[in-house]
């Protein structure tokens, strides 16, 4: 069993199983920084960011087809909103990053906007035990939103790594406005989940609190800016 970054053939492997380092058609490196994006003159890109973005839009893919199988097992309206949201982005964003790498047409990197957040609310209020279902049946809102959570946060980390590879300055771009969406969506699905008390935030004592962030102060002689 391959686990999370462990190296095959020099390739790191991703949450999803997939090795980092196989480009598109099993090319390698070398060949995947050179390939014709267009079909007609070459599009160049540097290998690792070809790669990287390779794995965007791969798991962009797996997140679309995944989301559309839970969709029917979503009973909340609110729940089903957000997710609707969250596929017509995914589609919207795999299109424009696809019409980027074939050269057609100047990108449009908007991150995802969700309407206005609300205070969290914090500690513990009786929290379910939770335990593996034993039936696709079983799913429930809370099943779909964990998971939508889970693939927001992956999304971030994926997005993140291909734009610190990325030499193109427009790809760049797209892959911190992807990271920044995908950021976005996370938090609203956890401002769901917290309201309906699925994800329930604990606390520590007060005096800890205060005592863990009080040790870190500011250098003598130094002013602090004005808000």
């Amino acid at each position: 069993m391959q686990q999370q970054g462990q190296q095959v053939y020099g390739s790191p492997v991703n949450p999803y199983g997939t090795h980092m380092g196989v480009g598109i058609g099993g090319a390698t490196a070398t060949d995947v920084g050179r390939m014709n994006m267009t079909g007609g003159g070459q599009q160049q890109f540097g290998a690792h960011e070809t790669l990287m973005v390779h794995e965007v839009l791969q798991t962009t893919i797996n997140g679309i087809n995944k989301f559309e199988l839970l969709r029917p097992h979503v009973k909340d309206s609110q729940l089903a909103q957000i997710m609707d949201n969250q596929i017509q982005f995914m589609r919207t964003s795999y299109q424009n990053t696809v019409n980027y790498l074939h050269h057609k047409g100047a990108p449009n990197a908007v991150p995802y906007r969700m309407p206005r957040t609300s205070s969290p609310t914090y500690g513990l209020r009786n929290p379910q035990p939770q335990e593996p279902n034993s039936s696709v049946n079983q799913l429930d809102d809370r099943d779909v939103a964990s998971e939508m959570l889970g693939s927001a946060k992956w999304g971030a980390i994926l997005h993140t790594q291909a734009a610190l590879e990325c030499a193109d300055p427009t790809l760049r771009s797209m892959m911190v406005s992807g990271a920044q969406s995908c950021i976005n969506k996370a938090y609203e699905v956890f401002q769901f989940m917290n309201q309906r008390g699925m994800y329930q935030v604990p606390t520590m004592p007060d005096k800890t609190t205060n005592n863990f962030l009080n040790a870190f102060q500011s250098p003598q002689g130094m002013q602090m800016p004005m808000q």
